[in-house]
């Protein structure tokens, strides 16, 4: 190589590593003006730096960025704390959230007062109520229908001097209805009648507007029972109306303060297992109040049980288990209201679907409906998921468990605990382990898992949420039977149990028409002679099934 030809290769040598250090300089202040958490850069400087970067010639060397300095701003911009969700939004978590020394103290060991200075309460956190306070109104915009029987009875105040002592699930729809009572007039204390289904956050906006709130997620058994203990023994305070999901509140009362039960005006209660208790004080001669059976009422069964359930049976194992319903071969044990739905909303993506049932009509139905009766150990070594929603005890036991596959899940639908054999698989030779919030493995010796959600207890409310508007419905149907029985002259109602009248079903139906723009046809004068039925109803009797 002459030397001139050597001269010329060194230049051009020496100009490429100008041109990869000038190109590195530019990268490295692009890379630095980009992640820089506080830099704030205009459109003058940005256009220089891909200028600069233009006018040189690319190369083959790899830009690296500085990642110790790749760091996104922890909070969003005013403008996208809008465009977030109520979920995740500064304030919402930062009212909600609470620290892990919080968190792992129990309620009963905390004193808390609200901006009032009471302590009349005992929920997880106080200051969690401005979050609850939103999920409250939100539920208001789809239960137009509660509002509305607020509105119009707010003024008369039917329930001035009722003193309500309650016990339900705690969510923000529960909270729409205790405050319609308490705007017609009534004094409320309210507990949770599901240790998993409270919602903390609106448990603590019900504290701070002065409802005396003894509830939080998590509870334990005995927690459960203090809580109700608190609600009803109190100085100063005493109770004449219940209002009830599932008996315990009926029973605890009856059982530990016998004469202040007997002081009591009327029950309200809205479950199965509550009902039947309430049938059993009855058959007995020891139901000394009236009460008001809620469940069986035509706008709590057809809606509430039939179509919540069909919806939110879904909700919860989707949240749960992430499972893929098509193909799967699922067992409902129960084809009631509840049955019904859950099947209904299975099949429709695509499960294989089989009934159990003690019930010759509900089995003929679940045959016309187009699924399989059987007897639950007929399939129980095949089926990948099993739901309870029978009201019973034992449905599923041990046996029965220790004989499904792998990797199969057991929940239940119904309100109490009792009907998946829990307390059966707490023995030494099975192993727990929690994988999330209300899903547990249950590993036998040989490695098998079955996965049991919300420890047997109700899938929907445990585990994810139920929609706003049937529990409008029912919520509706609930103030009217209390404003009813608080109402009711003396020797209207005897000590035993009593459907809805039949008019303030239709009451109730009519009240949520409007949010579907729904226009009722109206009878003439002639049809309703025809029919032998007054114009305004009711327009079945008693004992029509719908």
């Amino acid at each position: 190589m002459s030397e001139a030809a050597t001269a010329e290769a060194k230049l051009e040598v020496k100009q490429a590593s100008k041109e990869v250090k000038e190109s590195e300089n530019v990268a490295e202040k692009y890379s630095a003006m980009t992640v820089s958490k506080n830099s704030e850069m205009n459109m003058g400087e940005l256009s220089s730096v891909f200028s600069a970067v233009a006018t040189h010639k690319p190369v083959k060397k790899q830009i690296t960025f500085v990642e110790d300095k790749q760091e996104f701003s922890r909070f969003p911009t005013k403008a996208g704390r809008r465009s977030l969700s109520r979920s995740i939004s500064q304030s919402s978590t930062d009212s909600y959230s609470s620290d892990s020394s919080d968190d792992e103290t129990s309620p009963r060991d905390k004193t808390q007062v609200n901006s009032k200075g009471s302590s009349d309460f005992c929920v997880k956190n106080i200051k969690q109520a401005e979050f609850g306070r939103r999920e409250i109104e939100i539920a208001e915009q789809d239960m137009t229908a509660l509002i509305s029987l607020r509105k119009r009875a707010q003024s008369e105040k039917p329930l001035a001097g009722a003193k309500i002592v309650g016990c339900t699930h705690i969510t923000a729809q529960t909270a729409v209805l205790i405050e319609t009572l308490a705007a017609l007039g009534a004094q409320c204390r309210w507990t949770a009648c599901n240790i998993y289904s409270t919602q903390n956050e609106v448990a603590a906006a019900l504290s701070e507007t002065g409802v005396a709130v003894f509830a939080w997620k998590g509870e334990s058994e005995d927690d459960f029972w203090w809580c109700i203990d608190r609600c009803v023994n109190t100085e100063g305070w005493q109770p004449n109306m219940i209002l009830d999901d599932g008996g315990d509140l009926t029973h605890w009362m009856y059982k530990k303060y016998p004469n202040v039960f007997k002081k009591i005006r009327g029950i309200v209660e809205e479950s199965v297992t509550g009902v039947h208790r309430l049938y059993q004080l009855s058959k007995a001669g020891k139901l000394c109040v009236p009460a008001m059976n809620v469940n069986d009422s035509v706008t709590k069964q057809k809606f509430d049980n039939l179509y919540c359930c069909r919806e939110s049976i879904l909700d919860g194992l989707k949240r749960t288990t992430d499972v893929m319903f098509g193909g799967k071969q699922v067992i409902v044990c129960g084809y009631g209201e509840v049955g019904k739905g859950c099947c209904a909303a299975l099949k429709a993506l695509g499960s294989i679907v089989y009934v159990t049932e003690i019930d010759p009509i509900c089995a003929l139905q679940a045959c016309m409906d187009g699924f399989r009766v059987v007897k639950l150990n007929e399939v129980i070594r095949q089926v990948d998921i099993i739901i309870t929603c029978t009201g019973n005890k034992n449905v599923v036991t041990r046996d029965q468990l220790d004989r499904m596959k792998n990797g199969a899940i057991v929940c239940n639908m119904g309100h109490s605990n009792t009907e998946i054999d829990v307390a059966s698989l707490r023995t030494p030779e099975l192993t727990w382990e929690r994988v999330r919030s209300q899903v547990d493995h249950v590993i036998w010796p040989d490695g098998k898992r079955v996965i049991l959600l919300a420890e047997g207890r109700l899938l929907n409310l445990s585990c994810s949420t139920v929609p706003t508007f049937v529990l409008s419905i029912t919520a509706t149907t609930q103030a009217l039977a209390l404003i009813e029985l608080y109402n009711a002259p003396e020797g209207r109602y005897k000590k035993d149990v009593y459907l809805l009248p039949k008019k303030m079903d239709e009451y109730v139906a009519s009240l949520h028409l409007t949010t579907f723009d729904a226009h009722l046809t109206e009878l003439s004068d002639e049809q309703a002679k025809y029919l032998g039925l007054n114009k305004n109803g009711p327009f079945k009797p008693n004992y029509y099934r719908y």
